[in-house]
C-alpha cells in the first residue's frame, strides 16, 4: 500500500485511483498535491499528448502525400507564402450606427425651421406680383372657346368664304333690282298691253314714282308725283297710227290756249295748257303727259328724249 497516493479534502482522505474515502484507520501516507496542483498536472499531461499525436498524424499525412505524387510531374507550382493581413487596412464593421442624442436632435430641427422662415421672409412677393399670378392662375383654368372658333373657322373657311359671296351677291343684285324695278315693272305691263313702253331715265326733281305701273290693253300708264305737295303727272304710252301733223290738228281741237312747238332729235314735241300737258309720236306709239305740275319746256323734251327706245 506504500504506493498509494491519497488527497485530503476537508480533513478526509480520498484515494486517488479510486476516488473512494479512505477510513481513518489505515495507514496515512504523506500527501502528494492538493486540488488544485493535481489538477494543473493531469491538464498538463493531456495536453502534452494530444500535442504528441497531432504532429505524429501531419507528419504521416505529409509522407504520403509525398507518396502519391506522380512521376510524369516534373514541376509543382511554388509555395506562396500567405499574404499578410494589415490591420490597420481592414475596414471595422459596425453592428450599430451613430446615434443622435434626441436632445441634439431636437435643436438641429428647431435651427432647420428657423433657418427656413427666414428664407422664406426673404422672398416676399409684391402686391403687384401677387395680383398678376392670381389672374392667370384664373385664366389658364378658365376654358377657353376662342381655338374652337378658329378651328371651327378654320375647317369650314371655304363654306363661309361661299356664303359670304353669296349673300354680298344677293345684296348687290336687290339693289339693282330695286333701282331697276320700274323699268322691269314698265317692261312686264308693256309685254302685258302689247306695246313697246318704255320707262324715262329722267324726271324732274322732287318727283318720283307713285304706285305700280298700270296698263290696259294696248297701253301703259306712269304716275308721278310731288314729294311735297299734291303736284303730280301721268306718262301715257299707247298705239297709235297718228303722226305729227294729225297729232297737231287734235291738239289744237282740245287745247283752250295756245300750242308750243319744239324738235328735239327729230321728235316734234306739241305742249299747250301752259306745259301742263304734251304729245309727241314716235315709232307708232303716241306719248301723252297729262296731270296739273308746271312743267317746264326743257323739263318735257328731257322726259321725251329718255323716252325713245333704243
Amino acid at each position: 500500500m506504500k504506493n498509494e497516493k491519497f488527497v485530503i479534502i476537508n480533513g478526509q482522505k480520498y484515494n486517488t485511483t479510486t476516488g473512494l474515502p479512505v477510513p481513518k484507520s489505515t495507514v496515512q501516507p504523506k500527501p502528494i498535491h492538493s486540488i488544485a496542483q493535481k489538477s494543473r498536472a493531469v491538464y498538463d499531461n493531456t495536453a502534452k499528448v494530444s500535442a504528441n499525436v497531432a504532429r505524429s498524424s501531419i507528419h504521416k499525412i505529409g509522407k504520403s502525400m509525398d507518396f502519391a505524387r506522380s512521376k510524369s510531374i516534373s514541376r509543382f507550382a511554388p509555395k506562396t507564402a500567405p499574404t499578410p493581413v494589415n490591420p490597420a487596412t481592414t475596414k471595422k464593421q459596425v453592428d450599430i450606427g451613430p446615434v443622435k442624442h434626441p436632445m441634439a436632435a431636437s435643436v438641429a430641427s428647431t435651427l432647420a425651421a428657423k433657418k427656413s422662415q427666414a428664407a422664406n421672409h426673404n422672398i416676399i412677393k409684391s402686391a403687384n406680383t401677387i395680383k398678376q399670378e392670381a389672374i392667370a392662375e384664373a385664366l389658364s383654368k378658365t376654358p377657353s372657346k376662342q381655338p374652337v372658333k378658329q378651328n371651327f373657322l378654320k375647317r369650314h373657311s371655304k363654306f363661309i368664304n361661299i356664303f359670304t359671296i353669296s349673300i354680298l351677291l344677293i345684296v348687290i343684285a336687290g339693289y339693282f333690282t330695286y333701282l331697276n324695278m320700274p323699268s322691269l315693272s314698265v317692261r312686264v305691263a308693256s309685254a302685258q298691253a302689247g306695246i313697246n313702253a318704255t320707262y324715262p331715265d329722267y324726271h324732274p326733281d322732287g318727283y318720283s314714282l307713285n304706285g305700280p305701273v298700270v296698263y290696259s290693253n294696248g297701253q301703259v300708264s306712269i304716275n308721278f308725283h310731288a314729294n311735297t305737295g299734291d303736284r303730280s303727272f301721268v306718262i301715257k304710252q299707247s298705239k297709235s297710227s297718228w303722226d305729227s301733223s294729225a297729232l297737231k290738228n287734235q291738239i289744237d281741237k282740245e287745247s283752250s290756249g295756245g300750242t308750243n312747238e319744239a324738235k328735239e332729235r327729230g321728235l316734234t314735241i306739241f305742249s299747250y295748257d301752259n306745259n301742263t300737258k304734251a304729245a309727241w309720236v314716235n315709232g307708232g306709239i303716241l306719248y301723252s303727259i297729262t296731270g296739273n305740275a308746271p312743267l317746264s319746256g326743257d323739263q318735257i323734251r328731257h322726259i321725251a328724249t329718255s323716252l325713245i327706245s333704243m
